[in-house]
């Protein structure tokens, strides 16, 4: 693998660390800005609103940019964001720097995986993709509970000056280990554009929301049902974060071979254990070390749908993946709000604390569903073009002879 994913995988940790780090520090910031730790939480949407509206829009505007100038632009936006964010004065201009820390997300990870597959051979594709998400993987394990700990000791603002560092870290790397990428034939807004259209693009886009819905159906009450339920203490929290954080990593690792051998299969596999996961964590919630191991496993078989979808993405989008791969990121933050708010709706009903995770099931199959349809349906009109192919060629062989005697 080439020694430019490393640059790119450590642009990833910390823009996953920034990314989930609030989740921890949110008692921290409500005490020093004189607000509530739920009106605090409006900080993580902020991320996840600047991630949806970013990634189309910055990559958009950024479509005849050359890829490794666009990646060091974007890292230099994110850099300034959590700059803001460390020297915000009040909670609304927090809040702004947020927003402005997640703005060039999706937008990264979309050329950044357009740029690693670019890297490598063709059957080597995904395991590039999946060492730059390794690291986004590594920041749960490492960054999240490191970023969390500072942020205890020496003040939430101390995070984000040293996710500020790991900014201009990834930029000076970006420059200097990531080659000129050449842009793709007929790049432009408009093109990058009519590439969404594509049904099989919608329809991956549609199993990122719902498939990785139920994943954070279950990881954003994660802490809550390990306490209240597995009767775990609070101060195990960062250790069970940690725990979903090796899975993910596990997941990325067998992702990539098992995506650029199978694609689909790889896809339906990771769904479909996915479902069967929550429900087994639903039954074995009260078990500590079965809970622990779901944990792990809830982990890495949520990674493993991101891969797949995300190449699967790319090749549909054919000459102008770009934009495709940044609506990705999109739809999993789309993923992240909504299969929270579900969770949140379940809880609220009085269905208890395990709640989330028959949310976390239902979801998930709603997604196999939406990908199995997007497999059928491609593979109908992989075989209608095949015919239309087939019925052209008896015409062009009987054409051949004239055109020789013609010459």
């Amino acid at each position: 693998m080439p020694l430019a994913l490393l640059a790119l995988a450590i642009s990833a940790f910390g823009i996953g660390t920034t990314e989930f780090v609030m989740m921890g520090l949110l008692p921290n910031v409500a005490d020093d800005l004189g607000t509530s730790v739920p009106t605090a939480g409006y900080l993580v949407s902020a991320y996840a609103i600047g991630v949806v509206i970013g990634a189309p829009l910055l990559t958009a505007i950024g479509s005849r940019v050359p890829r490794k100038r666009m990646l060091v632009l974007l890292m230099g936006l994110f850099t300034v964001g959590n700059l803001a964010a460390a020297i915000a004065p009040s909670y609304e201009s927090l809040l702004v720097g947020r927003v402005l820390a997640g703005l060039p997300h999706g937008a990264f990870f979309g050329v950044g995986a357009v740029v690693a597959a670019r890297l490598v051979t063709e059957d080597r594709r995904a395991r590039a993709v999946a060492t730059m998400f390794l690291g986004l993987t590594v920041a749960n394990i490492v960054g999240v509970p490191a970023g969390t700990a500072v942020g205890q000791a020496l003040g939430w603002r101390a995070t984000f000056l040293i996710v500020t560092a790991i900014g201009l870290l990834s930029m000076a790397a970006l420059a200097a280990l990531v080659p000129d990428v050449p842009l793709e034939h007929r790049s432009g807004v408009r093109h990058e554009i009519r590439a969404l259209r594509d049904r099989q693009v919608i329809l991956g886009l549609l199993t990122a929301v719902l498939g990785f819905g139920g994943v954070f159906a279950v990881y954003s009450y994660l802490a809550s049902i390990m306490t209240e339920v597995t009767g775990l203490a609070e101060s195990s929290v960062t250790v069970v974060l940690a725990l979903f954080g090796i899975g993910m990593t596990l997941g990325a690792l067998v992702a990539g071979p098992l995506t650029d051998r199978a694609l689909r299969p790889t896809l339906y596999g990771g769904l479909g254990a996915l479902a069967a996961a929550m429900l087994v964590f639903h039954s074995v919630v009260e078990i500590k070390w079965a809970a622990l191991t779901m944990v792990v496993l809830l982990g890495g078989l949520g990674f493993m749908t991101t891969t797949p979808l995300q190449m699967l993405i790319m090749q549909k989008a054919k000459q102008a993946p770009t934009l495709a791969a940044a609506g990705n990121q999109s739809a999993f933050n789309l993923a992240n709000a909504g299969g929270a708010w579900l969770g949140g709706v379940a809880i609220a009903a009085g269905w208890g604390w395990t709640s989330p995770m028959l949310v976390g099931v239902v979801l998930a199959l709603a997604g196999l569903g939406v990908a199995v349809l997007a497999g059928v349906l491609d593979r109908d009109a992989s075989r209608s073009r095949s015919r239309i192919v087939a019925r052209g060629l008896p015409r062009l062989k009987r054409a051949r002879p004239a055109e020789s005697v013609t010459g």
